[in-house]
């Protein structure tokens, strides 16, 4: 039986999670014979593919024989260069896609968010919130979750409990986003406090938020609290110590 452009689909992004770069070629070359390398779906699948196999240049030359880009496409291509640490040229990218009128989706204002967030580029961000808003994105719990880790990254822990404060719902990477926030910006008796938040509202911590936790803790000489949250970390909730613990 012939493959077709559904079975290449699945077969790419088998590849893209493993990050087996070799094999994505050989399937790539695959479905060249077969003429499915056309399809929109398929690229999408292949810029995804690259990308995350941190091959920007393959990724590139897939993207520009596209017939036409769609809002998965280009989200993909400005997450992988934020992956390959080129956030310049991702939001070069959603500046781009702006002007050829594709709106952007939720997935790709997290990509941009994470731009912004590696190059600390505060004020890049706070139009990028503005776009959100207009975009009625603003309460997207990933979309939210990005604009806290942002703010926080950036210094500006005020604006990450604005955003975080006003979100409809959260989750446990909400949490960790503001943990890690006030951890970074030296709020070690505040991330405590949203722990325990976190713990009231039921909402179940992961071995990242006790990473966080601890980071926050030598910040305000909170040589007890930090041990308490190891030891809760191994006892109460089961995980076992990684070396960032």
């Amino acid at each position: 039986m012939s493959p077709n452009k559904f079975t290449f689909i699945q077969l790419i992004k088998t590849c893209a999670p493993l990050q087996t770069l070799e094999d994505g070629r050989l399937v790539h070359k695959h479905l060249i014979q077969t003429g499915c390398e056309s399809d929109v779906f398929v690229g999408s699948s292949l810029v995804d593919m690259y990308a995350k196999c941190g091959s920007i240049e393959d990724a590139w030359r897939v993207f520009n024989k596209m017939p036409f880009q769609n809002l998965v496409t280009w989200s993909t291509m400005i997450l992988g260069h934020v992956k390959c640490g080129q956030g310049q040229k991702a939001l070069r990218l959603f500046q781009q896609m702006q002007q050829e009128g594709v709106q952007p989706g939720s997935v790709t204002f997290v990509g941009v968010l994470k731009a912004c967030a590696s190059m600390v580029a505060i004020e890049k961000g706070r139009c990028v919130h503005q776009d959100i808003i207009q975009s009625s994105l603003e309460s997207d719990v990933f979309v939210g979750s990005g604009l806290v880790n942002m703010y926080a990254k950036c210094g500006s822990l005020e604006d990450a409990w604005r955003v975080f404060n006003k979100m409809p719902s959260r989750t446990v990477v909400t949490w960790n986003a503001i943990l890690g926030g006030c951890a970074m910006n030296g709020h070690g008796k505040e991330a405590l406090k949203y722990f325990e938040q976190m713990c009231t509202e039921g909402v179940q911590p992961d071995d990242t938020t006790f990473i966080c936790l601890l980071s926050a803790c030598p910040h305000a000489d909170l040589v007890d609290e930090g041990m308490h949250c190891y030891a809760s970390m191994v006892t109460d909730y089961m995980f076992s110590a990684k070396l960032e613990h």
